[in-house]
């Protein structure tokens, strides 16, 4: 069985992913707390790039599930880092598979019996999308536009085309729309 790639962004109206601080304004609901939970709760592994690997390693190690019901999603579950920096990976579980290479992942993606969980990771999300290996793409959208910082899709990006599959409007104004691989113009 082969494993199927569930991307998840936080993002603005603007686009904008980088380092999601102004998430804070709104208050992360039960409802979105279920959404992601079904994500998560799907997936057997947890792919990253490399900046996003040393953001989430310190964060979330010392996390327990008293302080965030996702810590033992993020400390249990093996993680797989693409970097052609990194040599090793010491958060628990963790292994560097080695620079991105489209090939390489296609085998990864047949050797995992499940859901493959990425956040975060802008530069390996945008190659994968490129070579057509996101299954699901989760954005969960704020209602807030910044005007600048690191987009999904910045200016220069190839057209992208993908289909909706699913969405859901939160208490808090957040809305999540979920999308599948696009059609064939």
């Amino acid at each position: 069985m082969m494993g199927t790639i569930k991307v998840h962004e936080f993002t603005t109206l603007d686009g904008v992913i980088d380092t999601p601080t102004w998430t804070f304004g709104y208050e992360f609901t039960a409802g979105m707390s279920d959404a992601l939970g079904t994500v998560t709760g799907s997936c057997t592994a947890i792919l990253l790039g490399r900046t996003t690997y040393e953001m989430f390693a310190p964060a979330w190690s010392s996390r327990t599930v008293e302080d965030d019901p996702g810590a033992p999603f993020f400390n249990d579950t093996p993680k797989y880092v693409v970097s052609s920096t990194l040599e090793q990976a010491d958060w628990n579980n963790s292994s560097v598979l080695g620079g991105y290479d489209a090939e390489a992942i296609r085998k990864f993606k047949d050797g995992v019996d499940g859901g493959i969980y990425i956040s975060g990771s802008a530069t390996l999300v945008r190659a994968l999308i490129a070579d057509g290996l996101v299954d699901e793409l989760h954005l969960f959208v704020y209602p807030v536009a910044l005007g600048t910082g690191l987009r999904l899709f910045p200016e220069g990006t190839p057209k992208t085309t993908m289909t909706l599959v699913g969405s859901q409007a939160f208490d808090n104004g957040v809305v999540q729309l979920t999308y599948g691989p696009g059609t064939s113009d």
